[in-house]
């Protein structure tokens, strides 16, 4: 995220805005959860041959002050969401019911929450409980971001970060980190904006969130030079220097992995075929063990040391494969075009 997005991102303090307009954003459809069960919370009909309540979906969405929580909001809003911005933890069970007897009117349900409060994750782990007891099938969106690109939009906005205290930006991120530590581990999906733009970033949620019916594995692939760092968001690394760089080849340096002739240099070398069909078939047991843990989003981070010709290449026939394979998958390349 650039430093003139930065006033276009979320306000990081006191200043975001408030999603929670009553009703103004029904969803089109019903979302039974995964396996079609009717609410088994106790939520009672309205009356004698009234429908059953349904479980709305549920996504909370949470991560750093600064990182993109507000921009995430409005996107989900904007594709149907009822969106509730800065809800206390202990309420979301009672959002949920709330939404489970609106008969099919609120049936996707987006919650922000972040740590203004500090009993933050007492009542967030509380409720999170809650929820798994009655069943109700959520997911955690995770917005990250590197502490230099935090630090450059807090100052671009001339606030000071909610746990800053009488101390330093640096030192409310280095508390914040800390507070959402374990969150961030249960997240299932998790998106560093360091470098993206607000427009990039209502992409890739976008890419996440527009489908109209909810696949059961999405994943990223995604290029990248190790020498610009490892992507934060990574699931899986590939590490694809033990392959010859088309950068030594004076005739290929110009070009990127898109190119025919980068591509058909870096799969002719030795392995390179091999490997791509052994990773492929390693993913599928991967993507397997994810779909039967309930984790719907996988970022695979393919990297050389500029992210141009060996990753960007490999990047593109994975995510083929992927595919394929009847994954959903988005295709990102990181560093192409950096140098």
């Amino acid at each position: 995220m650039t430093e003139n997005d930065a006033r276009e991102q979320e306000r990081p303090a006191q200043g975001e805005e408030t999603h929670s307009q009553a009703g103004d954003h029904h969803a089109e459809r019903e979302a039974p959860n995964e396996d079609g069960a009717q609410v088994g919370t106790g939520i009672e009909t309205a009356g004698a041959g009234a429908p059953d309540a349904v479980i709305p979906e549920l996504v909370i969405i949470s991560g750093m002050s600064g990182a993109g929580r507000s921009t995430a909001a409005k996107c989900l809003e904007d594709l149907g969401w009822f969106v509730v911005d800065n809800l206390p933890p202990a309420l979301i069970p009672t959002m949920v019911e709330l939404g489970a007897r609106s008969q099919g009117n609120v049936a996707r349900i987006a919650v922000v929450v972040d740590v203004r409060g500090r009993r933050f994750f007492d009542n967030l782990r509380e409720s999170l409980a809650d929820l798994e007891s009655r069943n109700v099938t959520r997911r955690i969106v995770f917005l990250e971001s590197s502490d230099e690109a935090l630090v450059r939009r807090f100052e671009s906005v001339r606030r000071p970060h909610p746990l800053q205290g009488d101390g330093r930006i640096v030192d409310g991120i280095d508390a914040e980190r800390e507070l959402l530590r374990e969150l961030r581990g249960d997240a299932d999906l998790v998106i560093d904006t360091s470098s993206l733009n607000v427009h990039e970033l209502r992409a890739k949620m976008d890419a996440q969130f527009a489908g109209e019916e909810e696949p059961e594995l999405r994943a990223t692939v995604m290029s990248f030079g190790f020498k610009y760092g490892l992507p934060v968001d990574a699931d899986l690394v590939v590490d694809m220097r033990f392959l010859p760089n088309p950068h030594w080849v004076p005739e290929l340096r110009p070009f990127t992995g898109l190119n025919e002739e980068v591509s058909a240099y870096v799969f002719n070398q030795p392995g390179a075929k091999e490997f791509l069909d052994r990773y492929s078939e390693l993913l599928q047991l991967i993507a397997a063990g994810y779909r039967r843990e309930g984790k719907r989003y996988v970022t695979i981070a393919v990297g050389c040391t500029g992210g141009k010709h060996r990753s960007v290449a490999t990047a593109e026939k994975l995510a083929a494969r992927l595919a394929s394979q009847g994954v959903e998958t988005v295709l990102v390349h990181r560093d192409m075009g950096r140098e």
